[in-house]
């Protein structure tokens, strides 16, 4: 039986605006197994990237836990909260939200310049996380200088520098052309093999999720499992 690396039990989460209330999580219910690939689906507006936010700690459910590693998320503190957010968690979203004044190199190294890895540390383990999304040629180039697909895989090298359990990527390769949408897809799964890195990714590409090792749909406010269609 595969180690769960995450569980999330009764996840709800409910926004208020004026006088009305909208529940966009209803009880959601997940584990996460240690080096599973799983895709997260559901039309636009049902809460995917709301989700990720909770799981990774960005944001807090209304009510529910989060336990990870075996540490209950929101029963630690904002401060320390965010330490391990830092140490074991991953960001992918479909803007690279990368910082145009730092070269690939610099953004690389600033998740771990934060969680204050020494410097010459940080710039070793940066050169190292871009030669494995294949690009030691543009250390010293800035985002603009660079592809789309090219800055992704720099906002990949980003999440993965300080090697955490988990990937939560929020529509990755949504402003990628297919064939470049094709290439980081295939990276992350050479992550996810080579490093046993578990990996959440939201994603409207069914062609794409049909590849991985499970496929989870968020439909009125829960999770379904299987190729269930909404």
């Amino acid at each position: 039986m595969s180690e769960t690396l995450l569980q999330a039990q009764e996840l709800r989460k409910t926004f208020r605006s004026s006088n009305q209330e909208f529940e966009v999580l209803r009880g959601v219910n997940l584990t996460l197994a240690r080096g599973e690939l799983v895709a997260l689906l559901g039309v636009s507006g049902t809460g995917k990237s709301t989700l990720i936010q909770i799981l990774g700690a960005l944001d807090r459910p209304s009510s529910g836990t989060v336990v990870m590693e075996g540490v209950d998320l929101f029963a630690l503190s904002q401060n320390k909260c965010a330490a391990f957010r830092n140490r074991h968690i991953g960001f992918i979203y479909q803007s690279h939200r990368l910082l145009p004044e730092f070269t690939a190199l610099e953004n690389v190294m600033l998740p771990l310049l934060i969680g204050r890895t020494a410097r010459r540390e940080a710039k070793a383990r940066a050169e190292d996380a871009l030669h494995e999304v294949e690009l030691a040629h543009r250390l010293h180039h800035r985002p603009g200088q660079m592809s789309g697909g090219e800055q992704q895989r720099v906002a990949i090298a980003r999440a993965v520098v300080g090697n955490p359990a988990l990937l939560l990527a929020d529509e990755p390769t949504g402003n990628l052309d297919r064939k470049t949408a094709e290439g980081v897809f295939q990276l992350l799964k050479g992550l996810n093999r080579n490093k046993g890195l578990t990996c959440l990714m939201v994603t409207h590409n069914r062609e794409l999720a049909a590849d991985l090792d499970r496929r989870i749909h968020l439909i009125d406010g829960q999770l379904v499992e299987g190729d269930e269609q909404h």
